[in-house]
């Protein structure tokens, strides 16, 4: 008689910094709903994991929801998956992160549910072969990786039912393959139809499994599948349809069919990922012809092609953004730090918060929000900073029994010079009891980190505007997908929506990182409009072209001297300019000093409108009430930080949110103009593509009427103050 196994993986995860709301959606529109569905067909056995991100939330929200699951576990009907506790991109974090995280889930599954964890649920199903051995180390005896990995390497549909073994030095582990057929059609298309599929691949061997391994969200959150799946029954209609052709198709735990039948050889994979996310990680141009003509070669039945069309690789997306990178880079920097501090102190060295900030979400972008959220990216950093802090007040403690008596009033700040970012030019690193503050030279002497360790928060914690793939169903149509079934509703690897209809106006892209002390030279009657829409013209070569510096230590004072010496193109002729700026940083002051002098070396006069342009993150958007900008003596329009503005003649301005309970005030001398506005990204999400904003951007204007030799000078002063009360103008 024929017979096929079925083998369900599902995942669970929500992001640290996601909303409460967000989470309590889920719980009870996918994670409840399933559960409630597999008590009632106790014959469907399958394999659950949920991230540690989730699993602390729903220990405080709904500690009945993990009772429920262990009953489930007790009568065999479901196994719990293990993975690296808080979500990260395995190959990512250093291996001894991967070992705690994935012991640290492992302890959990044995305290909750009385076992310990024999499969692995990969963190977007990242997979490179050098995770055989750590895996192995780690006591993992399974995991999954989607079939198109096993496709690369020569493999073809039939060899798909069952699992492989892969090693590496001699550590092994067994891999099962994702079957992208069940992916896409479960639950999409009508059950009749997955179920037709299992009897056609069902046969006399006994041994054959196909396996789904894909997210718990698909069942309830992504659009349009909480009415498909439960309110019109889809899952309820599948599990019946399972219970009732038992005799030849039979759910099982992936656990168990790793113990009760033999691989069918050994393989090693390629570096992999999900077939969308390995398209996402190209560039957009690429991305979007690797699509079109992926889809074309499928639609002519070309598949002997298309097996062997494997193109991208997760780490791409430290290339495709940079702020990634930054935010990568800055990891590894914490864990050193974390780690050299455990060599002192056994005590709480910022561990958890270093493994909080590896959680994946914010270091990607595919078809649902990721880097693009500030949120997430605010959330990453702040566990970054709070361990980091803690790890400094180890290393920096004092060693002698004198400098124990006067600890309390100790400040501290040191610098280094390197390759922080991996991109072969020295970056300059400053980091302080009360602060870090991270410079590029090589980027126009420009500052991208600016850490407040009181608050736990990088307040240039930005993200530039650049082209997506899917941008381009805002110009031309999408190219169709043809795969010869139909969805009874669509996946959102097939549904791109536009939410705003007027994102096409806002579809812009900067030409540089929206970093800060960035300096500009403009033509007199450039508008802020220009500049927003990057429609305006530099006069000058300093933007993102290489600084000198140097450093000056003096007591708890540091000095940045950067200069460089460039052109202006003005009325046709280049006109040599020198602009010096020096940044004075103070341990213990939640301040920076900056002095600027802009020097007129050539032989002809020289107008202009010199700017330095600022980019803040302090969760702005959707004018958010708890952000504001204040000026003294000024009634704003629009106070709110995702607002509009062309001031003249003004000293100070603030910037603030209640809400992070951090004011930043800048001081300018002598007075200045100064633009701002809203950087808003054009981004795609589970909703459709829409504005989202990134960041809020001030420009501070001085005009310059400059001689031969003429030198103008200006300072900034930014200062972060006690929270205020909100005034009038708010």
């Amino acid at each position: 008689m024929k017979q096929i196994y079925l083998g369900l993986a599902i995942h669970n995860h929500q992001p640290l910094g996601n909303f409460p709301w967000v989470f309590e959606e889920a719980y009870q529109q996918a994670y409840l709903p399933m559960v409630e569905a597999l008590e009632k067909y106790p014959a469907i056995r399958l394999s659950l994991h949920y991230s540690g991100c989730l699993i602390d939330w729903l220990e405080q929200s709904h500690p009945e929801f993990l009772d429920r699951l262990a009953a489930l576990v007790s009568r065999k009907q479901v196994e719990i998956m293990g993975g690296a506790y808080y979500e990260p991109i395995l190959p990512a974090i250093p291996d001894a992160d991967k070992l705690g995280q994935i012991a640290k889930m492992s302890t959990f599954v044995n305290r909750r549910f009385g076992f310990k964890p024999a499969g692995l649920w990969l963190a977007e199903r990242v997979w490179e072969p050098h995770l055989a051995k750590i895996l192995a180390e780690a006591g993992v005896e399974w995991t999954l990786v989607d079939d198109i990995a096993f496709r690369a390497v020569g493999l073809d549909d039939k060899d798909l039912f069952g699992y492989y073994i892969t090693e590496e030095q001699g550590y092994s582990v067994k891999v099962f393959p994702i079957s992208k057929q069940l992916r896409y059609s479960i639950p999409w298309h009508d059950v009749e139809e997955v179920i037709a599929y299992l009897d056609k691949e069902a046969s006399d061997r006994g041994n054959k499994i196909a396996i789904l391994g894909d997210d718990g969200e698909k069942f309830g959150i992504w659009p349009g599948t909480y009415e498909y799946c439960w309110q019109k029954g889809w899952v309820e209609k599948f599990f019946t349809e399972l219970e009732a052709n038992q005799d030849w198709l039979q759910t099982i735990l992936l656990g168990e069919y790793a113990c009760r039948f033999l691989p069918l050889g050994r393989l090693y994979l390629p570096c992999a990922s999900y077939d969308e996310m390995l398209e996402w990680s190209l560039p957009a141009d690429k991305s979007w012809e690797y699509i079109n003509l992926k889809r074309q070669l499928e639609a002519e039945g070309r598949q002997n092609i298309t097996q062997f069309m494997y193109s991208g690789i997760w780490r791409n997306f430290l290339v495709k953004y940079p702020e990634i990178n930054r935010m990568h880079k800055k990891m590894l920097r914490v864990h050193q730090k974390v780690y050299q501090a455990r060599t002192i102190n056994k005590g709480d060295c910022g561990l958890e918060e270093l493994w909080k900030a590896q959680c994946n979400c914010p270091y990607w972008h595919g078809v649902f929000g990721g880097i693009y959220l500030a949120d997430i990216r605010a959330t990453t950093y702040s566990y970054l900073v709070q361990a980091e802090s803690k790890a400094d007040s180890i290393i920096h403690q004092p060693r002698s029994w004198l400098g124990k008596i006067f600890r309390s009033s100790r400040s501290w700040r040191e610098w280094q010079k390197g390759d922080f970012d991996g991109d072969g030019n020295e970056e300059l690193l400053v980091d302080g009891d009360a602060f870090s503050v991270y410079l590029s030279p090589a980027e126009g002497g420009s500052i991208f980190e600016w850490d407040l360790r009181r608050h736990s928060y990088n307040l240039y914690s930005t993200l530039a505007r650049r082209p997506e793939a899917y941008h381009r169903v805002l110009t031309e149509p999408p190219p169709e997908k043809q795969t010869g079934e139909k969805s009874a509703v669509p996946s959102i690897h097939d549904l791109i929506r536009v939410k705003d209809k007027d994102s096409l106006r806002y579809l812009v892209y900067d030409k540089y990182l929206r970093s800060s002390l960035i300096d500009h030279f403009f033509s007199p009657g450039t508008k802020l409009e220009e500049f927003a829409n990057q429609s305006y013209s530099e006069l000058d070569n300093f933007v993102g072209k290489p600084y000198k510096f140097s450093v000056e230590k003096k007591g708890n004072e540091l000095k940045i001297l950067l200069w460089r010496s460039g052109i202006l193109r003005i009325s046709q002729k280049n006109l040599p300019f020198e602009v010096q700026k020096e940044i004075r940083l103070v341990a213990g002051e939640e301040k920076m000093d900056i002095s600027y002098q802009v020097k007129n070396i050539s032989g002809s006069s020289i107008q202009a409108v010199f700017g330095s342009e600022w980019n803040v993150n302090l969760l702005g958007g959707g004018h958010n009430e708890q952000a504001y900008y204040r000026v003294p003596g000024i009634t704003l329009d629009d106070y709110h930080l995702d607002s509009w503005g062309d001031l003249a003649d003004i000293e100070q301005i603030t910037l603030g949110n209640r809400h992070l309970g951090i004011e930043l005030e800048l001081t300018a001398m002598p007075r200045v103009s100064l633009w701002r506005f809203p950087v808003e990204s054009v981004s795609n999400s589970e909703g459709g593509i829409e504005r989202i904003y990134q960041e809020s951007c001030l420009v501070m204007l001085l005009p310059l009427d400059l001689p031969p030799g003429g030198v103008a000078k200006f300072n900034l002063v930014w200062q972060v103050n006690p929270l205020g009360a909100a005034k009038d103008n708010m």
